[in-house]
């Protein structure tokens, strides 16, 4: 149903498929496990997730490699991937879902604006990543992070 929130979908469609979940987060700040775990029984299908919001903890706890977290920084593509495949591992889930971004209002630098997001899904069978640059305030960011890294899902778990 269109009227359902997105998490509610994503759960239906894990239950489906009998996969389980796991998520990294940084600049959304636990707000993607806060709407999966929100639904009634997600722990059927959620396991976990990691707020890395510092390098340390992308590094030690995830695994992303020290030469890549460093060579292209926190908010990149290559990150995001090594988040997500690294969340995967760590909990021993089906999927990994991996967001990382600035959500603002400082932290830009050339070449990444305040709004830039990545987002990265790992399975077994795919490993996907997408960018965003949103325009509002650091709360507003955040919600569209959310809102974009829970769609990429979506769209994974709809084409299975």
């Amino acid at each position: 149903m269109p009227d359902q929130p997105l998490e509610v979908l994503i759960g239906q469609l894990l239950t489906t498929h009998h996969l389980t979940l796991a998520v990294a987060e940084s600049c959304t700040g636990g707000l993607v496990g806060h709407r999966l775990t929100n639904v009634p029984g997600s722990s059927a299908y959620f396991l976990g997730g990691v707020m890395a919001y510092a390098y340390d903890v992308k590094e030690h706890l995830l695994g992303v490699p020290h030469d890549t977290l460093y060579g292209h920084g926190a908010v990149s593509e290559p990150v995001a991937r090594a988040m997500a495949q690294g969340v995967r591992r760590l909990l021993k889930a089906d999927l990994g879902l991996a967001v990382t971004g600035i959500a603002g209002p400082g932290g830009d630098m050339p070449g990444k604006p305040v709004g830039l997001t990545w987002l990265a899904l790992a399975a077994h069978n795919a490993n996907q990543a997408e960018s965003h640059i949103w325009k509002g305030d650091r709360i507003s960011n955040k919600a569209q992070s959310a809102e974009a890294v829970l769609n990429l899902l979506n769209n994974y778990l709809a084409n299975l």
